[in-house]
C-alpha cells in the first residue's frame, strides 16, 4: 500500500469506517481532500494549545508538589477553564481552549492562593508560592493613613494601611486575626478592601473582635506589600477627639483633612504639618517612626470635604514654613531629607493622596447620598482574593439613582482598563489618555452625586 493513499481524506458518500477501509484496500481518496484534512488538523491544534508551567516553593527553594493549579479565563469573566495538580517536580500542563484570550493561573498552596498572569501567546509560566505560618517575623506597617472630612452631623473617614512582609526565609502569615486595627469609637464600616502587590483591589470584610471598635482582616500577608482600606462614618457634633490606638509601629502615620477643618495634636504627641502642591485644599499631618502603643491622639473640628488630588508635576510635599517646594531646594530637616536624598514618603505618595481612588469616589457618592436613617453595618460578603471590586450589597445604590449607576459603570471601566494595562494589551500612551478621560468623568459624577438628594430608604 502506498503511503499517499492513506494520507488522503474521506471518500464522498461513504461513512468514516467505510472510507478508512477503502483507503486500506488501496483505493485513492478524492483529490484536494488532503489539503482540507491538513487545514482541519492545523485548526484543531491552534484551538487547543497547551500551557505548561512550574510551581516553585520560594520558602524551601524546591519544587512545590501536589498543589492545586486552576486555569481562569479572563475573557469569560474569571471562569474556571481547567484544573490540575503540580507533579513531583512542580510541573503542570493545562489545555487552552481559547489561546487568543488572557488567562490567570491560580495556585493553592497550604490554603493560600497565588496568581500569575498568562497573556495571549503565553506557552509557559512560573508561579512562586510560600509556606504558611500563623505568625512570622518581619511584618511591619510602612504607612497608616487616615483621611477625614465632615459634612453636617456626620464625619466620614478612610483608614489605609500599607503592610510589608520581609520575613526570611519568606513566608506567608495567615491566622484568624491576621491584621488587627481600631476604628474611632462609634464608627460604622461602609466598605473595606485589600490588595496584594501587583493585584487589584478586592472586597475583604474586617471581622469585629470582642473588644469594642477593634477589627481584624482575615487576609493573607504574603511576602511583599499588602494594602488595606476601610471607609467608615460616625456621628459628628462639630468636634471630636480620635485615638488611633496603633497596634503596630509605622514608618509614617498620616492624618489628612480639608483646610477648612482644624487639627490639634494631643498633649505630648509630635505631628509635623505638611503641604502638598497637588492637593492644595488639604492639610497633611505626619508622625514618623511610631511605635506600638505610642500616643497618637488628636482632635479635629469644623467641616469640609477633600477634593481630588492633582498630578505629580510639582514635586513632593514640604513641611509648613520650610523651604521652597521641591526636593532639590530643601536643605534638610523634618521629613525632608538632605539634598538629592530620596523622599521617605515618595513610595507611599498615593496613600496620602487618596489610596484606592475608585473606591474612595464610590464611598463619597454613597456617603453623600445615603439616607440619615439608614443603618450601615459590616458588609455581608466574603470575596475571593482575585475577584474584581464591586459595591457590597449593604451599600449598593438603587437602580433609579442615575449618578450611582454612572459611577458603577465608571468603576467597572477603570477596573477593566487597569487589567488591560497590566496585561500589556494597550500602550502606556493609550492607557494614560483613557485614564485621564475616565478620571475627569468620574470627578464630574462625584460632584453631581454630592449635590443629589438622599435616596429614600
Amino acid at each position: 500500500m502506498k503511503l499517499s493513499n492513506f494520507a488522503g481524506g474521506l471518500t464522498p458518500g461513504l461513512n468514516p469506517s467505510a472510507s478508512l477501509r477503502a483507503g486500506l484496500r488501496g483505493r485513492p481518496f478524492p483529490r484536494g481532500t488532503s489539503v482540507l484534512l491538513a487545514f482541519l488538523l492545523l485548526a484543531g491544534i491552534s484551538s487547543a494549545q497547551t500551557l505548561t508551567g512550574t510551581v516553585t516553593n520560594v520558602t524551601t527553594s524546591k519544587p512545590a508538589a501536589g498543589d492545586d493549579v486552576v486555569l481562569l479565563s479572563l475573557s469569560q469573566g474569571m471562569q474556571e477553564a481547567g484544573r490540575t495538580q503540580s507533579d513531583a517536580k512542580g510541573g503542570f500542563t493545562l489545555k487552552l481552549d481559547d489561546a487568543s484570550g488572557p488567562h490567570l493561573i491560580r495556585v493553592i498552596h497550604q490554603g493560600v492562593t497565588y496568581h500569575r498572569m498568562a497573556p495571549p501567546g503565553t506557552t509557559s509560566v512560573e508561579v512562586q508560592v510560600y509556606d504558611v505560618a500563623k505568625k512570622v517575623v518581619g511584618i511591619s506597617v510602612t504607612a497608616d493613613v487616615m483621611r477625614l472630612q465632615a459634612q453636617g452631623n456626620e464625619l466620614q473617614g478612610v483608614r489605609l494601611f500599607a503592610v510589608n512582609n520581609t520575613s526570611s526565609p519568606p513566608r506567608t502569615q495567615m491566622n484568624d486575626q491576621n491584621f488587627e486595627f481600631y476604628l474611632p469609637d462609634g464608627a460604622q464600616v461602609d466598605q473595606s478592601m485589600a490588595e496584594t502587590a501587583g493585584g487589584q483591589p478586592i472586597n475583604s470584610a474586617p471581622v469585629p473582635q470582642k473588644e469594642k471598635s477593634r477589627y481584624a482582616f482575615i487576609f493573607p500577608l504574603r511576602p511583599g506589600e499588602t494594602q488595606f482600606q476601610v471607609s467608615f462614618h460616625m456621628p459628628y457634633s462639630g468636634q471630636v477627639s480620635i485615638n488611633p490606638r496603633a497596634l503596630y509601629g509605622a514608618q509614617h502615620f498620616v492624618v489628612m483633612l480639608p483646610k477648612t477643618m482644624q487639627f490639634t495634636a494631643g498633649q505630648g504627641v509630635a505631628f509635623q504639618a505638611m503641604q502638598d502642591p497637588r492637593q492644595s485644599d488639604a492639610v497633611v499631618q505626619v508622625a514618623s517612626n511610631t511605635t506600638v502603643g505610642q500616643p497618637l491622639d488628636f482632635s479635629i473640628s469644623g467641616t469640609g470635604a477633600l477634593g481630588e488630588a492633582g498630578d505629580d508635576s510639582q514635586g513632593s510635599p514640604t513641611p509648613v514654613g520650610g523651604a521652597t517646594v521641591g526636593r532639590d531646594s530643601r536643605p534638610g530637616g523634618g521629613l525632608g531629607p538632605p539634598i538629592d536624598a530620596p523622599d521617605p514618603l515618595e513610595k507611599y505618595r498615593w496613600y496620602i493622596l487618596g489610596g484606592f481612588a475608585v473606591v474612595l469616589a464610590a464611598g463619597a457618592i454613597y456617603i453623600a447620598g445615603r439616607s440619615k436613617t439608614a443603618t450601615a453595618g459590616v458588609p455581608d460578603f466574603v470575596a475571593s482574593d482575585i475577584e474584581a471590586p464591586e459595591t457590597p450589597r449593604a451599600v449598593r445604590p438603587k437602580a433609579s439613582d442615575h449618578s450611582a449607576m454612572l459611577l458603577e459603570a465608571l468603576k467597572e471601566e477603570i477596573f477593566q482598563l487597569e487589567v488591560e494595562h497590566k496585561q500589556g494589551r494597550i500602550s502606556q500612551q493609550e492607557y494614560e489618555k483613557a485614564k485621564a478621560a475616565l478620571d475627569q468623568t468620574l470627578e464630574r459624577a462625584v460632584k453631581r452625586g454630592g449635590r443629589a438628594p438622599s435616596p429614600v430608604s
